[in-house]
């Protein structure tokens, strides 16, 4: 163990798509954390000398809601929840919590009181993203409001027993002070001094290849972007290019020109690279999603099933290379750049048993996993974050244009194209387009044009994956002297009308009518063409 602090603080999960952010940014100001499940027994967590309790998508109220043990409040150390678990902890002391009619998912003023250790140093108001449809509708005895979101109420402390409670997410970027909220929070509140050092965590990594790996030889999958590229230079650095096969599978769906850019740049750091073209494969590929067999990926609409055809067609086009080869299973590792984020969308057990699944990522498919249970799969960057692999990347020695390109998913081009057979239009379609009709008229001085369009878009909602309409402004005038107006609307539609999930603006002339039919898109030559050109 080369964790030597005596001062850690726990992260419970109740089912967050930012647990491992709120773990990172710990880490970051100089704080180890553990992150355990909700329902870990308080006995088991004596050690800790702060307890921060996640966000997640269900509500305390819910007969399936996460479980937990009633004692981690009685543990005598600093608490602080997070969105749900704000709710939790008012929930637990006696407040009540219930669903409001308007939901806030996206950036807000917080008016903050003054004289609260959690907002200590700070102004009077601070802008914080916050995702929820719940609210606290009665205080627990012995708390107080400290921030408030119009009616709101957006954080709240009991001083005596050193519990704090926050509506929004502190961890993410969004939220302009939250750094400094958790740093007084850590600092102010618990008492840590910030003693936490870690080893290198390039050295951590290698040795973690190497005491895996043995005397083995390692399959690499590069796909093209920093986070394969990433773990085929530290597999190389860690094992030695005599012992690494770097395999780049061209599955039809890459950026323009990208398969020979990836050779090139890894090609510099002496790994000889071999290019796979299994574009035809893909196409005709199928995979069984709950005991049934899909349809090709040519001909499928729905993102999560096209991007578990895209997971398992990666691992049986791999398998298949080996076998032609003559590689025997148990004399190869197969090592992947999977990150915590990738894990914590997919909702892997490696990170929560909490979160729900925003989108399958093809490196943790369930092939994958299974493969990962047998003990066949490295993953030496699963604890890495992107702006970690990318310093990572840099001391490794890899081409700048390489590490700090725009993300790109491995799925590629299948993932961005938008892909449907028919028009999207459910029983309450007439109802919603009303309620964004009204949202717009609400600011008349802009003289907007809204439209439902049919079709479907996935968002992220209150820690939940949500599959739903997308929402088009347009407009006569110029829309250049009201940016920050339609950004402000953008925000607020998702809040009043809750089946949209995303808001985007149509430049040109105004949309007069709103369409109702589509053009029913595959993954077909000439859309991926289009896109391949527009990238």
């Amino acid at each position: 163990d080369l964790r030597m602090s005596a001062e850690r603080v726990v992260i419970l999960d109740a089912g967050a798509q930012y647990g491992k952010v709120i773990d990172r940014r710990v880490r970051e100001l100089a704080v180890d954390c553990d992150l355990l499940p909700l329902d870990t027994p308080a006995s088991k967590l004596t050690e800790y000398r702060a307890l921060i309790i996640s966000g997640g998508p269900q509500s305390v109220y819910d007969v399936d809601a996460p479980k937990y043990d009633k004692e981690i409040f009685n543990l005598g150390v600093p608490v602080l929840g997070i969105c749900y678990g704000m709710q939790l902890m008012s929930y637990e002391h006696g407040g009540k919590v219930e669903r409001k009619t308007r939901r806030e998912d996206g950036t807000f003023k917080v008016i903050l009181e003054t004289g609260c250790k959690l907002f200590e140093g700070l102004g009077e108001e601070t802008e914080v993203l916050l995702t929820h449809g719940d609210s606290l509708a009665s205080l627990p005895e012995g708390f107080r409001v400290v921030g408030r979101s119009g009616e709101i109420w957006a954080a709240i402390e009991c001083v005596d027993r050193q519990f704090y409670g926050v509506q929004f997410h502190p961890e993410v970027d969004l939220s302009t002070d939250g750094t400094a909220m958790l740093k007084n929070f850590l600092y102010g509140v618990a008492k840590l001094s910030g003693d936490f050092t870690m080893a290198s965590r390039e050295h951590l990594a290698i040795e973690y290849i190497q005491q895996r790996v043995g005397d083995k030889k390692v399959l690499v999958l590069v796909s093209g972007g920093v986070d394969s590229s990433v773990c085929a230079a530290l597999v190389a650095k860690a094992v030695g290019v005599e012992r690494v096969i770097a395999l780049h599978i061209d599955h039809g769906f890459m950026r323009k020109d990208e398969s020979a850019l990836v050779v090139h740049a890894l090609q510099h750091l002496g790994l000889h690279i071999e290019v796979l073209d299994a574009s035809e494969a893909f196409a005709k590929a199928t995979t069984s999603i709950d005991g049934k067999t899909t349809l090709p990926l040519e001909d499928a609409t729905a993102p999560e099933v096209k991007r578990k055809i895209i997971g398992d067609t990666f691992m049986i086009v791999t398998q298949d290379m080996c076998t032609k080869k003559g590689l025997k299973a148990e004399d190869v590792y197969l090592a992947q750049g999977t990150l915590r984020p990738d894990l914590i969308e997919s909702a892997s057990a490696l990170i929560s048993s909490n979160a729900a699944v925003i989108k399958t990522h093809h490196n943790d498919t369930q092939l994958v996993r299974q493969l990962r249970d047998e003990g066949r799969i490295i993953e030496p960057l699963r604890d890495y974050h992107k702006d970690e692999v990318r310093e990572l990347g840099v001391d490794l020695g890899l081409p700048p244009h390489l590490v700090w390109r725009q993300p790109f998913p491995g799925p590629g081009l299948a993932i961005r194209t938008l892909c449907a057979d028919a028009p999207y239009e459910t029983a309450r379609r007439d109802q919603v387009e009303k309620e964004l009709q009204a949202a717009c008229a609400a600011h008349p001085e802009l003289k907007l044009c809204p439209a439902l369009l049919p079709v479907r878009t996935v968002g992220v909602q209150g820690d939940g994956r949500s599959y739903s309409y997308l929402a088009a402004l347009s407009m006569e005038q110029s829309p250049d002297a009201f940016w920050p107006a339609l950004v402000s609307i953008a925000r607020e539609i998702p809040c009043h009308v809750h089946e949209v999930n995303r808001v985007i603006f149509v430049l040109g002339a105004p949309i007069t009518e709103t369409p109702r039919v589509i053009t029913p898109t595959y993954l077909r030559k000439e859309p991926l063409e289009q896109l391949r050109e527009a990238d």
